[in-house]
């Protein structure tokens, strides 16, 4: 009995450690009474779950999260208004850009640390990255987190499609990879900046976001990508008209995102081997479609949910599964998620604690393991920027790497121990009394015999710190 309880708490401990950032006190005994399968089911189903009082207020105090990119871009241009003065708007605009940065910052960590709905801020944070913005190139300040709260977080378990086609029509990507810049050569609206194509977001959306960099394409598709996407931008900036002149035309859409025409190549292009007509805006719906639908894109996301899930060389096998519900189900996340969590890989006691957290999901499974409230979410990030990993500060397009190869050397085993002594001293909130029997019970007591010796001949105050610094709480 004792052993069949054992690994049924392994068992439990494992699947809170993948869909989750990590136990909080009391989760291993609810989810073991719920049953493995009712969690699992639950959390695909975020909105079946109550979310927690302290999380929605948390959240309704933070005004910028609500705005749109046009809202928020707005409020920018009108602080330039407010003075003559070059040094006077721009400190107002400065101030505006990291009341907007600190609230996205801030809403992603208490979404993380205490959100009932723990697999959404899973896939949330794993859809951010596969397609990655760096929050401090220029106007990507202001959008960032709209982009996470407008495009990424309302599709993160929904259908494929839908998340890539709000990803690549919110400012931030259309900024970020500089699409708003790309403008058929010779086309009515060539003009300053705007003054030919620009490949980065055709090449990037293929190779990272889609086929893979083995998915078959060409740099003659990625030509003619870009070529499709031209005219794909932002509103229009006010411009000096005549007196008689029209208006410049509204958004395509309520977030900013605007088809020119003007800067469009109409001409039929040659993409994946399939004629494309020149026909505006409607050219670049098709080839979402197409990549969307793609047999290489739906091994490429599956080799990458397998390996953020199972391990850091998923089994061939398990992909060619994931793959083949992407394909059948159209992209269904919370399907192929189904498919990932009820196979015998994932479920495979050889890869229990075989993932090493990134420095994200260590120091917030940290904070959810001691039930410790943080008061300074900029003074935690500084943390995390220390450890390389920085939220929304992935400069390159092809986000944090989730291997360990990346993240396991001396120095970072140092700073991950800083942290772990300084949150163990409560150097960064408040924490509710909690002993090392408490904090061993809730994560399993999954610690090897070795790690229980060290812990119990040690001064009381150190134990909780070579708990949370042990290599067992190094892994999920």
């Amino acid at each position: 009995m004792a052993n069949n309880s054992n690994a049924s708490a392994s068992k439990v401990l494992h699947v809170l450690n993948r869909l989750s950032f990590g136990p909080r006190p009391g989760d291993l005994e609810n989810a073991k009474s719920m049953g493995i399968e009712a969690y699992i089911k639950s959390q695909i189903s975020p909105n079946s779950i109550p979310e927690s009082q302290s999380v929605q207020q948390q959240l309704s105090s933070l005004e910028t999260l609500r705005l749109s990119p046009r809202e928020l871009k707005a409020e920018f241009d009108r602080l330039r208004q407010t003075s003559q003065d070059p040094k006077v708007f721009s400190k107002a605009q400065n101030q505006w850009r990291k009341l907007v940065m600190d609230e996205a910052i801030q809403a992603r960590f208490v979404r993380a640390m205490d959100s009932n709905r723990q697999l959404q801020e899973v896939m949330v944070d794993f859809w951010f990255n596969h397609f990655n913005v760096w929050m401090l190139k220029g106007l990507a300040t202001l959008w960032t987190g709209s982009y996470e709260e407008q495009a990424i977080r309302p599709n993160a378990l929904g259908k494929f499609r839908q998340l890539l086609g709000s990803v690549a029509k919110h400012p931030a990507m259309l900024f970020y990879l500089d699409n708003w810049l790309n403008t058929a050569p010779n086309s009515p609206g060539v003009r300053g900046q705007f003054n030919g194509l620009n490949e980065n977001y055709a090449r990037e959306l293929m190779e990272l976001h889609t086929l893979g960099v083995d998915g078959g394409y060409t740099q003659k598709d990625v030509v003619a990508l870009a070529q499709i996407l031209t005219g794909w931008g932002l509103e229009r900036p006010k411009r000096r008209m005549a007196a008689n002149a029209p208006p410049p035309p509204p958004p395509t859409d309520n977030n900013g995102f605007f088809f020119d025409p003007d800067r469009h190549d109409f001409s039929d292009k040659v993409f994946l081997g399939k004629t494309i007509k020149g026909s505006g805006i409607a050219e670049g719906e098709e080839v979402l479609d197409l990549l969307a639908r793609h047999p290489s894109t739906a091994r490429h996301i599956s080799y990458k949910l397998a390996q953020y899930f199972v391990s850091d060389r998923p089994p061939a096998p398990l992909v060619a599964k994931l793959a083949k519900t992407f394909q059948e189900k159209d992209g269904d996340i919370k399907a192929i998620l189904n498919t990932l969590f009820s196979s015998e890989e994932f479920l495979s006691p050889k890869n229990y604690n075989a993932k090493f957290k990134t420095p994200y999901q260590y120091v917030i499974s940290m904070v959810r393991a001691t039930d410790t409230e943080i008061p300074n979410f900029h003074q935690f990030n500084g943390f995390l920027t220390q450890m390389g990993m920085p939220v929304y500060g992935h400069r390159e397009p092809d986000g944090y790497k989730n291997t360990e190869d990346a993240w396991l050397n001396p120095d970072a085993l140092l700073r991950r121990i800083e942290f772990a002594t300084r949150l163990g001293n409560r150097q960064f909130g408040k924490s509710k009394p909690l002993d090392v029997g408490q904090l061993s019970n809730t994560l399993g007591n999954n610690f090897s015999n070795r790690t229980r010796e060290v812990v119990a001949s040690s001064p009381p105050k150190m134990q909780l710190v070579l708990m949370l610094g042990s290599p067992e709480f190094m892994k999920r």
